[in-house]
């Protein structure tokens, strides 16, 4: 039986991710002192986020590669449909993205509900299933990573999660991290969502022509996606100001 490029693909980034995850072992032993005197399941968290922020940085800056600066879905690069457009080299960063979003499901799960409640678990099983009909298609590749470059958050996320666990919650790191979680949200999470939503309302007739759940996914996806990310902002924006009223003086 044939095996897909973006299967293979999947499969490299199975391999990748772990060798990952012991390099991060290995350089926060190094470098961090206090990284051996973490509980266990903190120090498989650590590890974990090492390679979520990986991820992060590679597919945050393909997509905006893909999305602004490509020809691949230029208006008039192409007489064919902007639906339908892929490439081998778009093809293989959705398959690391998917092999990505498999693997920490399956961390998850693992160790629910610490690594994430049912939250995550929605919007990784959202995430993978959209990405990997996007991947083994080619359908919607463009929208695809419109939604992955709110990954550009991620690093900051997990930066404030390696802050708190290394005593600096009231430091003026801590409070810089928060601002900027604040506005990269605003920008990737908020704002280029209502990009896309107005991208596919102009493109509708081109959306309408791809199979009946690649179409499903285009609207259902993004949408839930949205939903959560107004939810979490509105906590991020209560911590922001939980925050700045405590150190007032960090900000002069």
């Amino acid at each position: 039986m044939a095996v897909s490029k973006g299967t293979v693909f999947t499969l490299k980034s199975y391999r990748t991710q772990a060798e990952v995850y012991d390099l991060t072992q290995l350089i926060s032993a190094i470098y961090f002192r206090g990284y051996n005197g973490l509980t266990k399941i903190q120090r498989t968290e650590w590890k974990n986020r090492g390679v979520s922020t990986l991820h992060a940085i590679f597919i945050s800056i393909t997509s905006l590669y893909f999305v602004f600066w490509s020809d691949l879905f230029s208006e008039h690069h192409s007489a064919e449909l902007i639906t339908f457009r892929n490439s081998p080299l778009s093809t293989f960063a959705l398959g690391v993205s998917v092999g990505y979003f498999i693997s920490d499901l399956g961390m998850i799960f693992w160790l629910y509900p610490y690594l994430g409640g049912v939250e995550y678990i929605v919007h990784h099983s959202l995430s993978a299933i959209a990405v990997s009909y996007s991947m083994l298609t080619g359908e919607g590749q463009l929208y695809t990573f419109m939604v992955l470059i709110s990954e550009v958050t991620t690093p900051e996320i997990n930066m404030r999660w390696y802050l708190d666990i290394a005593g600096l919650k009231r430091s003026n790191a801590y409070l810089i991290n928060g601002i900027v979680i604040f506005f990269a949200w605003l920008v990737a999470r908020i704002l280029l969502f209502v990009y896309m939503f107005y991208h596919v309302y102009l493109h509708h007739d081109q959306v309408m022509k791809m199979h009946t759940f690649g179409f499903l996914l285009v609207y259902g996806v993004p949408s839930a996606l949205a939903t959560m990310n107004l939810m979490w902002f509105g906590k991020i924006l209560k911590g922001l100001k939980k925050t700045l009223a405590k150190k007032p003086q960090s900000i002069l």
